[in-house]
């Protein structure tokens, strides 16, 4: 009832419109595709409906389907959930280990991220899925992480009714040249006949939809697994990126340093200028146990305990510990970003095909926007590939105040280095000379 309450109840019917998106519409579609073939091959030709075990398969069938749509409908509709429009700490003075939002005129609780499909912050946020066309966070978690546990689970009971359909409708029509092999198959006729004929039809649609259940098995499944190994770890994918950039590295030795520094040191490899001895960054929300790390996700009730603005920590930890490290990794991004002028404009096309083969083909695989440029503008480069980079637009004063950062990808051929730049010879965060 939880789903069916969710679609009725939420406060705006345009929620609605997240159906209509390319994601929604594949994942709704495979779904579809495998849960009717299922249905249909099970009844017609495999295990017909007047026998104990043919019933069972076909409620198990049903059961799956509704199980799945139902964490899917709850991911969707029921949302991450967001931070409050002007939030700010209860504690004035904790508003300084926060980051603030422009765009939603309020600070950013801690684990919450801005999110531009969505254009709100929200609480907890792990990502933005394009297949709910909705964000996975602090709400919604725990129907997401179900619903990639029951798909591949439902595909798999799918796909091993498609193959026994084939085979057991198949075996007196095809021959291989076994001669020598004999199989009972007493077991797999029907009697009387199915009423509509196993033909070619049946047999194609039945083998396409084996291939989308295969598919989403894996594909899914894959998913499922890098959530549980976040989850029992109480983190999120955007947490866990940020932890990656913090990653210790034993015997490193500085020769043009002074002092003794050939000791063991703790290296933040995306914040060169924070080089301190003994500085050790430690997760806060991390309980120490994988029980209660699962339970600040599942609940029996279904409903994630607090508020989403305040989080229990680790005993030794810091409530914005992880809002500090944020802050510095991106105080060292601005001093490390490399000034662009745009020498060559560009339309903002995803793959364009006036800008090189190379660069057509190595489009980044992500739905981060492009940016239009012009001749004559400037770009501030963060992060880069070999043939793209990624950045923000520096806007001058005609721009009215208020207007959010124009930031995404560009063709690294559009651009060259300001000579101030050039000089130092330094090169974008995360670029990756060899791809």
């Amino acid at each position: 009832m939880g789903a069916l309450c969710s679609v009725i109840k939420f406060e705006n019917l345009q929620e609605l419109k997240r159906l209509c998106h390319w994601g929604p519409i594949i994942a709704l579609g495979v779904i579809a595709i495998c849960s009717t073939m299922a249905m249909i091959d099970s009844v017609l030709w495999y295990w017909p409906l007047h026998t104990t075990g043919g019933s069972v398969n076909f409620i198990m069938l049903i059961n799956w389907t509704v199980m799945i749509l139902y964490n899917y409908f709850n991911a969707m509709f029921i949302g991450p959930g967001f931070v409050p429009l002007g939030w700010k700490p209860e504690n004035s003075q904790d508003s300084m280990y926060l980051q603030y939002c422009k765009v939603c005129q309020a600070y950013k609780a801690p684990r919450s991220h801005h999110c531009r499909k969505c254009n709100r912050c929200v609480l907890k946020m792990d990502h933005h899925c394009p297949w709910i066309n909705n964000c996975c966070g602090f709400q919604n978690h725990a129907s997401f992480t179900l619903f990639l546990l029951l798909a591949p689970l439902g595909c798999i009971h799918a796909a091993f009714i498609f193959v026994m359909t084939m085979y057991t409708q198949l075996y007196n029509r095809l021959s291989f040249g076994w001669n020598t092999v004999k199989i009972d198959m007493s077991a797999a006729r029907r009697d009387p006949l199915p009423l509509i004929p196993f033909g070619l039809a049946a047999f194609a649609a039945t083998l396409f939809a084996l291939g989308l259940a295969l598919g989403t098995t894996i594909a899914v499944g894959m998913l499922f697994f890098i959530q549980m190994k976040i989850i029992l770890r109480n983190k999120t994918s955007i947490e866990s990126w940020i932890e990656e950039k913090y990653v210790p590295v034993k015997n490193m030795i500085i020769t043009n340093t002074e002092g003794p520094l050939s000791r063991f040191l703790l290296k933040a490899k995306d914040r060169i200028q924070y080089y301190q001895l003994d500085e050790v960054f430690v997760f806060p929300y991390d309980m120490g146990s994988r029980w209660k790390n699962f339970k600040q996700v599942f609940t029996w009730s279904g409903v994630p305990e607090g508020d989403g603005l305040a989080w229990p920590i680790r005993e030794g930890c810091h409530q914005y510990d992880l809002t500090i490290e944020q802050l510095k990794q991106k105080a060292d991004k601005r001093v490390r970003s490399v000034r662009y002028r745009v020498i060559e404009d560009y339309s903002g096309a995803c793959c364009p095909l006036n800008k090189g083969i190379k660069t057509f083909f190595t489009s980044p695989c992500t739905e981060e926007p492009r940016i239009r440029l012009q001749r004559g503008e400037f770009i501030l480069a963060t992060r880069g590939l070999r043939y793209w980079l990624y950045g923000d637009k520096i806007l001058d004063d005609s721009f009215v105040e208020g207007v959010s950062r124009i930031r995404g990808w560009f063709p690294r051929n559009c651009v060259e280095k300001c000579p101030c730049d050039a000089e130092t010879d330094q090169a974008p965060e995360g670029e990756k000379k060899n791809r």
